[in-house]
């Protein structure tokens, strides 16, 4: 599914992906992505129902596929990408910051995870 940069599940994750340190959106294939300099760590929309994919920890993997919400997306999901099915008005903002913290932590070079610690976030 394809949302609009000014839709409210964009903008929701905009605000939780953009303050990590040189984050930047870029629009791919239609999509809202968010990368740590060139690399992605989230990406806005697949499916038929609003969804916001991740790359998900190793270790993580097993228990997040066990939920409901979680699902593999076409695609991406050969890459090691996990999406997480988002209700904008009452989806699980908590887990989802969690999720884009751990997505940012795997794609950003050294100098970013020392400015992410240097800042506390």
């Amino acid at each position: 599914m394809w949302f609009p940069p000014d839709h409210p599940l964009p903008v929701r994750v905009r605000s939780l992906c953009l303050p990590y340190p040189e984050a930047v959106e870029a629009i791919s294939h239609g999509r809202c992505t968010f990368r740590a300099g060139k690399r992605q760590f989230a990406i806005v929309g697949v499916g038929p129902d609003p969804a916001v994919l991740f790359l998900p920890d190793d270790l993580e993997r097993p228990a997040l596929l066990e939920r409901d919400d979680v699902f593999i997306p076409p695609y991406e999901g050969a890459s090691g990408w996990l999406a997480l099915r988002v209700d904008v008005d009452a989806g699980d903002w908590t887990l989802l910051a969690e999720l884009i913290d751990t997505s940012y932590r795997r794609v950003a070079l050294q100098r970013q995870l020392r400015a992410l610690d240097a800042a506390g976030l």
